[in-house]
């Protein structure tokens, strides 16, 4: 009977004149509060629709309100009001059509409208009217982010509507897609649906596979003959599309085969009907072979006592005589059509974002590498030392990267300060190696080796005993927080980016060097002749050393530009120096465009690899040696072999 008298008030409300909103939202809401009270799922229906088309300024913020349990009812007179905290324990009134204060009561006064999860789902799609249309693009967007997320068929009629008014080119685009979303969904027209999904062809994004997919659900049904009046994905074989045993199963599971009895069950039927001493006649004591037990079982599935047994040949003539077939869930066969050859598509477009995100991984890791390799690439070409220390300085500049910060809390400049510190700081120390111990190595590239190595190592404890063994941050600025995404399927880190950035720079400033510089023509002087160029004045010497450190300058470089991402710790540079020599090796000695090309061949094998078997990337780094040691077979002499002392070597 209650539910009968909400209907009535309901009915009644669209009888009111509409004076009762000329007096505004207090007006409205008085004239439909029995319902705004205790409100239903079936009765606060036409107190939404007409609190929408009443275009009162104040509905939307009631609407929040109420969904949000914000809304108080005065006890005295049925009033509605907002709330908010007041001196002495009291509330603070707040009138819902003005927003001005009406004055203190008691909570004791006032009840709060607490409105059930179901009512309440009903105001916020009623508010999603309101929020597409809001003047501000923020709450458009925020509005279409929560339709994304959870959306049903009312939504669909609201966003048509909002499509209409929308200004904003971006926002617009959003809502249509959204629109031919939810059409997918929960449109009624099926030639609308079929054109909504077909419009989806060659996308990329994961919302579009998420409607699409579920159109394509089946399940394996058994038929008597061949199926008719369903929509058949296809016809099951049984022994090469589906298991024999598990097609019989279905059969069983419809209720068209007799059940399989296993043989646990079958022990327990035995030993449940023995009778004095004896199942089915036999006695127990010549039950002791498979083919007696069966004969005593048989026996009793003759009398009824027990189900009968299924043998192979009944299995399969039960199967043979059957229909199994996937039937789609969706009985609209122009919609799995239109659904199956769309994804189909998107299956093709995806393919290509997914080799061309796995080739931009593969650039970003080569940019890496080149960095890591660079100085090395040039110390080795130079003077064919083997500098096994060559990390330790890709250490040295990630450790000064994270000093500066600690100096320098701008994040923006503390890069910009530590990336010329950490050329320098790691220039003085190659500097000072290759006095101490390299030059006086010269021409023993075992004892250069050994003393390099055991460098590394002390160099290591060194960075210890001042950082200590935890991992020290070196935080990139805010701007590079985040990805450069392309779409669903193609995204870049900015940090990534920006490290291909920076070694793009360093490889035009290298030539640059090299090609226009003094440096340069005595450095490819002595690479390319050391004799012919100590005779027309150069001093190898002095050159050996300025390589050396500006081959270690570069990788103090590298180690601020990789401590952005990896872990400042003081085994930070041995994780790179196996991939700086085969870089090096493969892409040709002292040359830097073979270790340009020998850095974009490693990091793309890699990630190739990678990609192949994601789950074990030591693997991936093994196979990758073993590619490298036949590569190095066949062109030992790297991909840009090079002319002079190093190629001689």
């Amino acid at each position: 009977m209650l539910r009968i008298a909400y209907i009535l008030i309901a009915a009644l409300s669209w009888l009111l004149p509409a004076t009762a909103q000329e007096g505004g939202l207090n007006a409205l809401l008085e004239s439909k509060r029995a319902m705004i009270e205790r409100p239903s799922r079936m009765t606060i229906g036409p107190v939404l629709e007409d609190l929408a088309t009443s275009e009162l300024p104040n509905v939307p913020v009631f609407l929040e309100k109420w969904r949000e349990k914000g809304v108080w009812q005065r006890k005295s007179d049925g009033r509605f009001f907002f709330v908010e905290k007041a001196d002495g324990g009291k509330l603070m009134l707040i009138d819902v059509d003005t927003g001005a204060e009406a004055g203190l009561a008691e909570q004791a006064d006032l009840s709060n409208l607490n409105p059930n999860s179901g009512v309440r789902g009903l105001i916020a799609a009623k508010l999603v009217q309101f929020q597409l249309s809001d003047p501000d693009p923020e709450r458009r967007l925020q509005a279409l982010t929560a339709l994304e997320r959870s959306a049903n068929e009312s939504h669909l009629a609201i966003l048509r509507d909002a499509i209409e008014e929308e200004t904003d080119p971006a926002i617009k685009a959003r809502k249509m897609r959204l629109q031919r979303l939810l059409t997918i969904k929960f449109g009624s027209d099926s030639a609308n649906r079929v054109a909504a999904i077909r419009s989806f062809a060659g996308d990329s994004g994961v919302d579009a596979r998420a409607a699409l997919n579920p159109l394509l659900a089946s399940s394996v049904k058994v038929f008597d003959a061949t199926p008719e009046g369903v929509n058949v994905a296809r016809i099951l074989t049984p022994g090469s599309d589906i298991d024999t045993d598990t097609a019989y199963q279905l059969l069983v599971d419809a209720g068209k085969a007799q059940p399989i009895v296993l043989p646990d069950a079958r022990k327990r039927a035995l030993i449940a009907n023995i009778q004095d001493g004896a199942v089915a006649g036999i006695p127990v004591a010549e039950l002791v072979t498979q083919e007696a037990r069966d004969r005593a079982y048989l026996a009793l599935a003759a009398s009824g006592a027990v189900p009968p047994l299924v043998t192979q040949d009944e299995q399969q003539e039960a199967v043979s005589s059957h229909v199994l077939a996937e039937v789609y869930a969706e009985s609209d066969a122009a919609l799995t059509t239109a659904a199956r050859e769309t994804l189909s598509d998107i299956s093709r477009t995806v393919g290509f974002y997914r080799f061309l995100s796995l080739a931009l991984d593969g650039l970003s890791l080569a940019s890496i590498y080149f960095l890591a390799a660079i100085g090395l690439a040039i110390t080795f070409g130079v003077m064919g030392v083997i500098n096994m220390a060559h990390g330790e300085f890709i250490m040295i500049g990630a450790y000064t990267g994270y000093v500066v910060q600690q100096i320098i809390p701008n994040y923006t400049a503390s890069i910009l300060v530590a990336l010329p510190l950490a050329f320098a700081v790691a220039f003085m120390a190659g500097v000072a190696l290759e006095r101490l111990v390299i030059r006086h190595l010269a021409h023993r590239p075992l004892e250069t080796l050994l003393a390099t190595f055991g460098i590394s190592i002390a160099l290591q404890q060194i960075a210890k005993n001042i950082f200590g063994t935890q991992a020290r941050p070196l935080t990139s600025p805010s701007w590079l927080d985040g990805a450069w995404a392309l779409n669903d399927v193609v995204s870049v880190s900015y940090i990534r980016i920006a490290i291909f950035v920076l070694a793009v720079v360093f490889m035009g400033l290298l030539l640059f060097i090299l090609k226009r510089t003094r440096l340069g023509l005595e450095i490819r002087a002595v690479t390319q002749n050391p004799r012919m160029a100590s005779s027309m004045g150069i001093n190898p010497d002095r050159i050996n050393m300025m390589t050396f450190g500006l081959g270690s300058g570069i990788a103090g470089i590298a180690g601020v530009a990789i401590g952005l991402f990896a872990k400042v710790t003081s085994e930070l540079g041995s994780g790179y120096i196996v991939q700086s020599f085969m870089t090096v090796v493969v892409g040709g000695v002292g040359n830097i465009w073979g270790t340009l090309a020998g850095a974009g061949m490693i990091g793309s094998l890699q990630k190739l690899i990678e990609f192949f078997n994601p789950s074990n990337t030591l693997a991936a780094q093994t196979y990758m040696i073993i590619f490298i040691i036949i590569f190095i077979q066949f062109r030992p002499k790297g991909i840009i072999a090079l002319k002079g002392r190093a190629a001689g070597d």
